[in-house]
């Protein structure tokens, strides 16, 4: 050890003025060499250096920046960087105390061991170092220095309630951003501190925080390490950090390092946390605020004796043990790890035969991992830099320029700029290792001009993420309790002090987007100033806008234009719903209720004109009795009821009962009992609003696209969905209620014990393939049989073709094929009226929905049949027997199954919904009233109630018409009659 100079440990707390001393300590001297833990921090002394001697006489030495004017006399360097055997007056180490770190102690304490000034040494930091410096050290003298400021704990705060000149300290880039995201929505702005940034973007974001653009600074533990700043208030945002291994908590003398930087000079500083950060414990906050820490015990060491004869010789000596007690080896650092990486290649120990080239190699593993993508990525990087390099080489300028022209691009995010700067950082540290490159001067001005680029744009794009100069002004205008101007166009928008701070949507103010927190509030604060006149002024044009301008939407909000301003709740019961309105505390009370009145007049009005059918069936004075009471059952259904749920009711009802609900619309299906001018798209969607308003459903069902015979059912939908939208469900899909009577018409005349085809009339209606066509008789209750069979040409088409009758096809014509041709069986036995099922031929004619024709009118038969899938003949189409192969065509067998399938698990998940079609729409087991072959519930000639089941289908109609009974010819009376009828 090299003692021959006087050493000085200058130790004490932060804010002592150490630096400071040693500067003017080494001004003092001819020449001089300093050594500081960071870039950043060698820069800033190097500026001061600068200015008070001149750039002729100081250089600058770090790992990425390489200035040596002719005459230098002062070296300011990283610790890493530092000259060896190169003579000077002076030499300082600061933050000494970092001998004691687990990555880079070892580098600080071969300095503490063999770093010294021909004159003077001085070593500066913490009084945890006086044991280890007093054992390892001789002759060394002792400077305590006291702390030129009180440092108090404040405890835990809020973010929002930081003091101004705050610095709030993250030990994470993703913490330290969300942070000043945070500040910049609450507090205006944050300036960003990090060790990862370059100087540059480093002195602009500091400059932000020095000149009062912004009172909050959001940093890394690297304002710990000797920056000089106008701070009052250090924060922990956490007090654990990752130490490359894993996550620690910060010592007491950690802590005490970084919130030392509150309070310069002779102003005091506190220090607290916030956030997720536990508060301190006591006996912490007090060793902090009395500079009490344990001593340090062992520092980190790592030979400097090293052995170049083989790569197996430098990594034994790099590996060797200390052999002082106060001494440890240091942890594998990332250079040794990289050399032990590339002794694995064979390739490079066939190279590595002589010392100059396992120095070289040991060289090129000490450029640090900037990049930090991976350990093997990393590894490659050295390998190609090292066969470049080998025997007397150089790094090619063209690979050089390619690797630099990849990085050197502006655009991006914050993100993207940081990790282009970050591998800029590796060519810049090889631009400065002499005799690596050709052109070495060319080199480092091109790196250093990519950073500076780069370095630019990312302080551009962090004061643009967490700097609103907008709200700083707002703030600060606010606190000396300026007027601000603020206006209300009229679109809404509003201003304050000419900048476009929100709009005005309905009568609630919205502030620009981003603005939350103390930011919201400030816009807020700024702009209700100008918008209590204008609240008012809109409270009345809009009490006196006509019904056109407001609207409601399917999930109950209340609309005026593009604005809401309120919402549909539930009522005493669904057809009179409540309102609540959205209006702003600052409007008043006055234009909430003005408000108020106006959406309950629209509402009341709305469900008038769509519900009067149903209203006028409700006030009905002459409805008494039974009639009255399914009238209430109307009323409560909303106009819409499944007729199994009603069965009794329905039986019950004489035909003066049903004749006077029918004089108001109603309508007695075979599945549901409805009002045809409530199945209107605009009742409809307001019926599933008020039903699901009703029923408390979080989300509304929307209503099905107007005009549509059958729509896909809803997965997952609201039990009676189906039935408020104007449907019922059968199968996958949904067919409208009305087309479903139409279509329970048409099968009461098959034989659903024999089984039946579908008819072109029954695709029709319902606009349907054949395929879709079974899904839907299965949901209500039918079995489907699939099956084949050749496709037969009509008689006509035959004679067309080939001018005679086929084989065993007698020619018709028309009036022959008419009088054989089944016609539609009548509403008899078993049969309600037509009147009874199918809504008049003017029903449901809104929006684009066709009128419905009444059963057995042409219009039907005028409806287009759907198309079919390639190769899918409709029933009853004559197949094309141009071909002499046989054509196939699929057809399907229906015969009633006596349960309904409500579309595959849909029915078991789902349950009854009031729609399950298992049995008659009377609730039994049966098939559909009026299918031949059984009547109400029951297989076929079984029992119900203990009564005999009679032959024909249980009807909800009137009575069915008596069968007439034969005349007897013997009978003079009748003999008459009969002469009558004969003559009719």
């Amino acid at each position: 050890m090299a003692n021959a100079s006087r050493v000085t440990a200058v130790l004490g707390p932060t804010n002592t003025g150490k630096t400071h001393y040693a500067i003017d300590r080494m001004l003092g001297y001819r020449t001089g060499i300093m050594g500081f833990p960071l870039r950043l921090l060698a820069r800033e002394v190097y500026d001061k250096i600068v200015a008070a001697r001149g750039p002729s006489v100081v250089a600058l030495l770090t790992g990425e920046e390489l200035i040596v004017p002719p005459r230098a006399q002062y070296w300011i360097c990283t610790v890493e960087a530092m000259p060896e055997g190169m003579g000077c007056d002076f030499l300082a180490i600061d933050e000494i105390q970092l001998c004691a770190d687990p990555e880079r102690g070892h580098v600080f304490t071969d300095r503490l061991l063999r770093a010294r000034g021909t004159h003077e040494t001085l070593f500066l930091g913490a009084d945890t170092m006086r044991g280890p410096i007093q054992a390892l050290v001789p002759g060394v003298e002792f400077v305590r220095r006291e702390r030129m400021s009180d440092l108090v704990y404040a405890g835990s705060k809020k973010i929002s309630r930081m003091p101004p000149r705050t610095a709030i300290v993250g030990f994470s880039v993703d913490n330290v951003y969300a942070i000043a995201e945070l500040i910049r929505r609450q507090k205006g702005g944050a300036a960003v501190v990090m060790g990862a940034l370059s100087p540059r973007t480093r002195n602009a974001q500091v400059a932000l925080y020095q000149n009062g653009e912004v009172d909050y600074l959001v940093a890394t533990d690297a304002i710990g390490m000797g920056l000089n700043l106008d701070i009052d208030h250090v924060a922990f945002a956490s007090t654990s950090k990752f130490d490359g291994r894993r996550m620690r908590p910060l010592a007491a003398n950690e802590l005490a390092q970084i919130a030392g930087r509150a309070g310069r000079g002779m102003s005091h500083g506190s220090f607290g946390v916030t956030g997720d950060a536990r508060p301190l414990d006591e006996g912490t906050a007090q060793a902090i605020m009395e500079h009490r820490f344990t001593p340090l015990k062992k520092l980190n060491w790592r030979s400097s004796a090293l052995q170049f004869g083989t790569v197996e010789a430098l990594i034994r000596s790099l590996e060797a043990a200390p052999q002082d007690e106060f001494l440890m080896k240091a942890r594998e650092a990332d250079d040794l790890g990289a050399l032990k990486a590339l002794s694995q290649d064979p390739d490079i120990l066939a190279r590595t035969t002589n010392a100059p080239s396992v120095r070289l190699l040991w060289d090129v593993c000490r450029i640090p991992d900037f990049r930090g993508i991976s350990h093997a990525e990393h590894a490659s990087l050295l390998r190609g830099i090292f066969n470049h390099l080998h025997g007397g080489g150089v790094v090619p300028d063209d690979w050089l320029a390619r690797q630099i022209k990849r990085i050197d691009r502006t655009d991006g995010n914050i993100d993207a700029l940081s990790k282009r700067l970050a591998f800029i950082r590796t060519w810049t540290y090889v631009a400065q290792r002499k005799g690596w490159l050709r052109d070495e001067i060319h080199w480092r001005n091109e790196t250093r001009a990519v950073e500076d680029r780069l370095s630019d744009a990312l302080h551009e794009r962090l004061t643009e993420k967490f700097v609103d100069r907008r709200t700083s002004v707002l703030l600060r205008r606010l606190k000396q309790k300026e007027a601000l101007l603020a206006e209300v166009n009229d679109k809404g928008e509003v201003t304050v002090e000419g900048e476009f701070v929100g709009r005005l949507e309905g009568f609630r103010f919205s502030p620009d987007k981003g603005a939350e927190g103390a930011e919201a509030k400030a816009l807020k604060s700024a702009s209700l100033q100008a918008l209590a006149p204008h609240f008012h002024l809109r409270a009345d044009r809009f009490y006196n806008a006509p019904d056109t301008e407001i609207d409601f939407t399917e999930q109950g909000g209340l609309m005026w234009g593009d604005s809401a301003i309120g919402k549909l709740v539930a009522g005493a019961d669904p057809l009179t719903p409540g309102v609540q309105v959205f209006v702003d505390d600052a409007a008043g009370t006055e234009v909430a209720q003005k408000v108020e009145r106006r959406l309950q007049h629209f509402i009341s009005r709305k469900v008038q004109s769509l519900f009067e059918p149903l209203l006028n069936l409700q006030k009905d004075e002459e409805l008494n009795g039974l009639a009255r009471g399914f009238a209430f059952r109307m009323v409560e259904a909303l106009g819409l009821l499944p007729r199994h749920t009603v069965a009794q009711e329905v039986k019950d009802l004489d035909q003066d009962a049903r004749g006077a609900l029918r004089k108001h619309g109603v309508r007695f299906g075979q599945f549901t009992i409805f009002m045809p001018l409530l199945l209107k798209p605009a009742p409809t969607r307001l019926r599933l609003v008020l039903w699901s308003l009703a029923n408390g459903l979080q989300d509304f069902p929307e209503a099905p696209p107007p005009g549509l015979v059958t729509v896909p059912a809803l997965k997952d939908a609201p039990q009676g969905y189906d039935t408020m939208s104007g449907y019922r469900e059968a199968g996958e899909r949904m067919i409208r209620i009305d087309m479903l009577e139409r279509l329970a018409d048409m099968l009461r005349a098959e034989d659903s014990r024999g089984g039946f085809e579908a008819k072109p009339d029954m695709l029709s209606i319902t606009g349907m393939t054949l395929e879709q066509f079974a899904d839907l008789m299965q949901g209500l209750g039918y079995r489907a049989e699939k099956g084949e069979r050749e496709k037969v040409k009509p008689a006509d088409a035959v004679v067309a073709e080939t001018g005679t009758p086929a084989a065993g096809q007698p020619v018709m014509d028309a009036a022959a094929e008419a009088e054989n041709t089944p016609a539609a069986a009548p509403a008899g036995e078993g049969a309600a009226p037509a009147a009874d099922v199918v809504p008049e031929a003017a029903a449901i004619a809104d929006e684009g929905v066709a009128p419905i024709a009444e059963t057995g009118s042409d219009a039907a038969a005028e409806e287009p049949v759907p198309e079919v899938a390639e190769n899918e003949t409709p029933v009853g189409e004559a197949a094309d027997t141009s071909v002499e192969a046989p054509e196939v065509e699929v057809f399907y067998t229906f015969t009633w199954g006596g349960r309904a399938r409500q579309g595959g698990n849909r029915g078991q998940r789902r349950g009854q919904q009031g729609q399950d079609t298992r049995g008659n729409a009377g609730g039994g087991k049966g098939k559909p009233r009026g299918a031949k072959g059984g009547a109400g519930g029951g297989k076929p000639g079984g029992k119900k109630g203990g009564r005999p089941q009679q032959q024909g289908g249980k009807t909800y109609s009137a009575r069915p018409p008596k069968k007439e009974k034969k005349i007897d010819p013997d009978n003079p009376f009748a003999a008459a009659l009969m002469g009558l009828k004969q003559g009719d």
